[in-house]
């Protein structure tokens, strides 16, 4: 099976590591993966995006003009990609960022407040894998261990104190994924 997703936001909230995770997840679990990073040149509040795509077979491009799901995490990118998602495609958002809600009625969409998580949590840092435990709640494309083990192998050796909780963040957002009806 194909996955092809867009995750969008402002630099600084970790889209583009979470597009990393995924793919390096993906890779970890033996599957042909795309990540293809798309950005302004400012390093946080610019724009940033990127294109992952996880399939069982071979990928013919990166290069997607249409999306089965799109993670959008301002109202820009929501304006831009939400016309982008096939049709029975899912958007998943979080509430924070958006004013106004996607209004399609020929896809799914899903909110997670990953903002309010991880205030709850007491660290902010997190909110890009409580969004990432939101789309693996709905589309199961890696495993939770495979992401765990993308973690240790991407991230420097000091930081590997920090995968506990960045997999308690990940099943966080496993929970509080909801759909908007």
């Amino acid at each position: 099976m194909t996955h092809e997703i867009i995750i969008a936001g402002f630099g600084g909230q970790g889209v583009l590591s979470m597009g990393k995770i995924l793919a390096y997840a993906g890779l970890m679990e033996n599957k042909e993966v795309t990540w293809m990073p798309a950005y302004g040149p400012e390093q946080r509040g610019g724009t940033a995006n990127v294109t992952v795509i996880v399939s069982d077979e071979r990928i013919s491009s990166p290069i997607l003009s249409s999306y089965d799901v799109a993670i959008v995490l301002n109202q820009p990118s929501l304006e831009k990609f939400e016309p982008k998602v096939k049709e029975g495609g899912i958007i998943i958002y979080d509430s924070n960022g958006i004013i106004k809600p996607p209004t399609r009625k020929d896809i799914k969409v899903y909110r997670i407040d990953a903002v309010e998580a991880a205030n709850e949590m007491n660290n902010t840092k997190v909110f890009n894998m409580i969004v990432l435990g939101g789309l693996l709640k709905l589309e199961p494309i890696v495993t939770l261990e495979g992401v765990v083990k993308a973690l240790k192998k991407s991230l420097p050796e000091r930081h590997h104190k920090l995968i506990p909780m960045n997999e308690e963040a990940i099943k966080k957002g496993m929970q509080i994924i909801e759909e908007v009806k």
